[in-house]
This record gives structure tokens, C-alpha cells and sequence, in this order.
């Protein structure tokens, strides 16, 4: 789109507020204002999507495949490009590309792969996502533990070097295998540092949220749990204000009941959002995937190794948000937030994305009222149609 469009009929969430009878007025890729239909200006270009609802796109800031696709086994920008693709057909306008722990060479192709999509201006491309090596064997989960080691300054080095680069860049690191003044290196680059994969406790979590950390990496999972007298990395996460934390709203990672005593206790400004930490499984057929040449199963919405340990998961942000409206009881408006707004705010990246608000990307998806797909739009452009 060159011209001002408008897309009119449908419900707006803007992230905040439900507008009605109004309509979501576009100059390109940006949005320039929530109007009513009587104000657009004089030939504007409508699209009609009446009796749906308007809602900022979805971001995931953890995602290790889609499309039959995982980011372990093809670094390259068409693999990007597929796991971005596979994502948007559920509503997802921006992503990060997860690359779960392996060799400091998969790493270093996984930096120049998300460098070419980034060059390409991939649609939905965000940045990317190391989880691990360095993390804790001991809260492992489905991570090689003959990979996990200590970071150590070539990791550094090879992270820092990714300054400026991404819109967004998150690494998962353990404080077994990390020290705070790395942490703080980390961070005041502007790269996100999220705790995870650790048998940690409260006050040492309390140590590196000041070091710099933001974040907490899948919430209740591969982690030290609330004690009453250790109130571990769960305690620390809800705790802590500063800390944002993600969830997987699937049911099998997180209890309900869980969930919502977590959102309930959560410690502000920070926030808990919605991540899917999917696998290649999603837009795919795949009845199983290996990840380290180890084989991963997928059966009635689980992935699983051999053992039975979770291996990712296999679900998709709309259906997270469904999860989190209809079995967590959440106004409509809160599941999308923590699909949209929290995770942008999270990232650094809210002046641009996670809301419909003048000035920002326009990245947004259409519904129908009963939350099924319509449409997913990024800087304007609709890149999937139901």
C-alpha cells in the first residue's frame, strides 16, 4: 500500500481500548489514526471487514520452528523466512527466531542467517533468540547437556558483535554458567537478557535482574520453584518488578490454576506475556522432528522425547490466546495484550509495535468473532488471507 487505506466495519482493540464504528486508517505501513468512517479523508482506499475484530499483530519471543522448519538444523534466510510464514498464518506479525542450545559454529550461522533476513526485511522477522549453551544441567529440559558449558569471552564477543543489528535480541543464560558483570556487558549493549534453565535462587536472581537481566524464560518451567522458605526463580520473577517473564499457555507446561495464580501475583511494571515456544511442527504435518539427532514426538498437542520430558511445545499464538481468554478466564482484551503490547514492551520494541496507535507499524490481524483466523497484515501489507 502507497496511498492512505482504511479498514473499516471490523471491532479495533488499539492495545488499550475497543473502538466500534470506527475505522483503522493506514498511510503505507504505518497506522495513522482510529477514526470514524465519516472523517476519512477524501479518497481513501477501504477494505471492508465488517462483523470482525480488529487486534494488534502477535509477538513471539520464542519460536524454534514452523513449517516443518527448525532453526537448529537450517540457519539459513530461507528457513527464516519459512518459520515466519508458518507463524503468521496464526496471527504472529513479529518473532524471534529461537536457537536452542547447540555449537558455537550453528550459532555463528544462526547470527549470519538472522543478519540476511534482517538485510531482506523479511515479514516478521524481529531478531533472534539464543537459548542457551550457557545454562544450568540441572534444569537442562530438553537442552543437550554435552552442549551446555560456561560463556566464555568468545561467546561474548560473538553476541556483542550483534549490537545494533536486530530490532530485538534476546539471550537465555543461567547464572551457573554466566557472571553478572557479563550480564551487565550484555545488557547495556541492548540486548535482552532473559534468566533461564536454572536451578538458581531468589537472591542470586536479585543480583542479576540488577546486573541488567529483563527477563525470565518460560515461567514454572526448567526452573528452581516457589518455596516457602526459597522462594526460588518463580518467586524472583513474580517478585521483581523490573522482571518480565514468559509463559507457554498450552495446558501440559503450566497448570491453569498455576498460570493464574502467577498473573494474579505478578509485580508490576513488569509483565507476564505469551510465548509458544514452538517447535517445526506448527503449519506442518510432522508426526515427529529430531533436535541434537535426538527424536522428538509429537501426540495429542505434546512434543516429548523418548523419556516423556516436554520438548518445545506445539501450539500457535492464537490458540494461546484462546487458551488464556477461555480456560484462564481472562477478558479478551488481557489474552491479547499478553500476545501483543506485553511482549513488545518486553522486547524495547513498544514505540513501534504491540499496539494500534498512531505513529506505529501496522502489523495487525483480523478475526472472526468466534477467534478464528481472517487475516494477518505486517507493515501494511496482508500476508495471509483464510
Amino acid at each position: 500500500m502507497t496511498a492512505q487505506t482504511a479498514i473499516t466495519g471490523a471491532r479495533i482493540f488499539d492495545g488499550l481500548f475497543w473502538h466500534d464504528g470506527q475505522a483503522l486508517l493506514l498511510d503505507g505501513g504505518v497506522i495513522t489514526g482510529i477514526l470514524p468512517h465519516s472523517d476519512l479523508p477524501a479518497g481513501t482506499e477501504t477494505i471492508a471487514a465488517d462483523g470482525q475484530l480488529l487486534v494488534p499483530g502477535f509477538i513471539d519471543l520464542q519460536v524454534n520452528g514452523g513449517g516443518g522448519v527448525m532453526l537448529n538444523d537450517r540457519q539459513d534466510v530461507d528457513a527464516i523466512r519459512t518459520i515466519c510464514a508458518a507463524h503468521a498464518k496464526f496471527g504472529t506479525t513479529a518473532l524471534l527466531p529461537t536457537l536452542i542450545t547447540d555449537t558455537f559454529e550453528i550459532r555463528a550461522r544462526t547470527i549470519a542467517g538472522g543478519r540476511q533476513a534482517k538485510a531482506e526485511n523479511v515479514p516478521g522477522f524481529l531478531g533472534l533468540h539464543l537459548e542457551g549453551p550457557h545454562l544450568s544441567v540441572a534444569r537442562k529440559g530438553a537442552h543437550d547437556p554435552a552442549l551446555i558449558r560456561p560463556m566464555d569471552q568468545a561467546d561474548l564477543d560473538a553476541m556483542l558483535a550483534c549490537t545494533g543489528v536486530f530490532d530485538a535480541m534476546m539471550v537465555t543464560v543461567a547464572p551457573e554458567n554466566t557472571t553478572t558483570a557479563q550480564v551487565k556487558a550484555l545488557a547495556e549493549a541492548g540486548i535482552i537478557v532473559s534468566l533461564g534453565h536454572t536451578d538458581a535462587g531468589y537472591k542470586t536472581i536479585v543480583d542479576y535482574a540488577k546486573a541488567g537481566a529483563r527477563t525470565v524464560t518460560h515461567l514454572f518451567n526448567a526452573m528452581s520453584p516457589l518455596g516457602h522458605r526459597e522462594p526460588g526463580v518463580v518467586g524472583a520473577a513474580l517478585d521483581i518488578g523490573s522482571l518480565h517473564a514468559g509463559i507457554i499457555a498450552d495446558g501440559f507446561h503450566v497448570d491453569p490454576a498455576s498460570m493464574g495464580v502467577a498473573l494474579r501475583a505478578k509485580n508490576g511494571p513488569g509483565r507476564i506475556f505469551i510465548v509458544t515456544d514452538a517447535m517445526s511442527t506448527i503449519g506442518s504435518d510432522q508426526t515427529s522432528f529430531l533436535l541434537n539427532g535426538r527424536e522428538i514426538f509429537r501426540k495429542d498437542g505434546r512434543l516429548t522425547l523418548a523419556d516423556g520430558t516436554l520438548a518445545g511445545a506445539d501450539i500457535d499464538m492464537l490458540a494461546s490466546v484462546r487458551f488464556a481468554h477461555e480456560k484462564l478466564d481472562l477478558p479478551l482484551d488481557e489474552a491479547l495484550r499478553m500476545a501483543s503490547a506485553y511482549p513488545a514492551d518486553a522486547a524495547g520494541v513498544a514505540a513501534r509495535k504491540g499496539r494500534l496507535l498512531p505513529g506505529l507499524d501496522a502489523d495487525f490481524v483480523l478475526l472472526t468473532e468466534g477467534l478464528e483466523m481472517a487475516s494477518t497484515w505486517i507493515g501494511g501489507k496482508r500476508v495471509f488471507q483464510a
